[in-house]
């Protein structure tokens, strides 16, 4: 596996997640690999989990680590090609790309999408552009449609704390202030159709995510129907995909709560963090022993350490 942008770039997926789980019980049983090797975190957008835990894998692995955040760092960059440069931005990603391949040897990238441009989100422009011309290993930390390393960590805390071979997973839509992108979700459902769990999303009319990740996916628009016999709730806000970017609700009516989780089968409550008390989930859920968000924001960790571990076994 050279690059990491999603699901499919796997060539196994048990074998993965029974490597993680193998990391996470050994976590520095692999520093040869990474000896010597240097690995640069591009940040776009902000973080907490995504840099901690991706540097954390790193150096389990033995690797330096670098870390970038630009337009805060370094130079504003323009990422258009074809423009005259004549605004604010003086350097451009065509030769900062390149120039930051020399001085590693895995990239890591985190670009959101903007939300304007559906076209442009879509086609992954800045994370493509890394692949394209970075002549070293790339690495998703999340781009505009996908967050694999989050998807994969979620994954892992299923594996963990599921009581039978498929269990009901549903993603539910939540209320939040801002509009926030897809990746998210799109990824959390590509992962799970990789599975044999049954995944139900529920969401408002008008929340439908891009059928190129939803495929034959089930969607329930009753959340309380979706929730009955649930075993995991992962909940999640994202922004309309059809309407593109905008908030069409922010009903309070779809906040996780007590009463919601008490017709699920004992669920467990899931989040990728950071979260909103009280508007994703009441303090209730989030501070009871159903709550595995911590758990898996760990997992950020072994997930990403399996991935930069099969890139330099490649």
């Amino acid at each position: 596996m050279r690059h990491f942008t999603s699901v499919y770039d796997l060539p196994n997926l048990p074998e993965a997640i029974k490597s993680a789980l193998e990391l996470k019980s050994n976590p520095y049983g692999f520093q040869h690999l990474g000896k010597n090797k240097t690995m640069v975190l591009i940040f776009f957008n902000s973080s907490l989990r995504t840099r901690l835990s991706t540097q954390k894998a790193a150096m389990n692995l033995g690797m330096n680590t670098m870390v970038l955040n630009v337009n805060q760092d370094g130079w504003r960059m323009e990422s258009e090609l074809g423009v005259v440069m004549d605004g604010d931005k003086p350097e451009h990603l065509r030769e900062a790309i390149p120039v930051i391949g020399r001085y590693c040897d895995i990239i890591g990238v985190r670009a959101f999408a903007n939300l304007e441009d559906k076209q442009d989100d879509y086609t992954e422009k800045i994370l493509n552009q890394f692949i394209d011309f970075a002549g070293v290993p790339v690495v998703s930390m999340e781009a505009a449609t996908r967050h694999p390393l989050q998807s994969f960590a979620d994954l892992i805390t299923i594996e963990e704390h599921k009581t039978k071979p498929s269990p009901k997973v549903v993603l539910t839509w939540a209320p939040h202030p801002k509009a926030l992108p897809q990746a998210v979700p799109n990824s959390f459902v590509e992962w799970m159709r990789q599975t044999n769990y049954e995944l139900v999303v529920t969401h408002p009319k008008g929340y439908e995510l891009d059928p190129q990740f939803m495929g034959d996916v089930n969607v329930e628009y009753d959340q309380d129907k979706a929730f009955e016999g649930a075993d995991f709730i992962y909940a999640k806000n994202w922004s309309s995909y059809t309407d593109y970017g905008e908030i069409l609700s922010k009903d309070r009516a779809w906040t996780v709560t007590p009463q919601k989780m008490a017709v699920t089968n004992n669920a467990k409550f899931m989040h990728c963090l950071p979260v909103r008390r009280n508007m994703i989930v009441s303090d209730e859920v989030l501070d009871s022993s159903a709550s595995i968000v911590v758990d898996e924001a760990e997992n950020r960790v072994y997930s990403a350490q399996t991935i930069l571990k099969m890139i330099l076994e490649g």
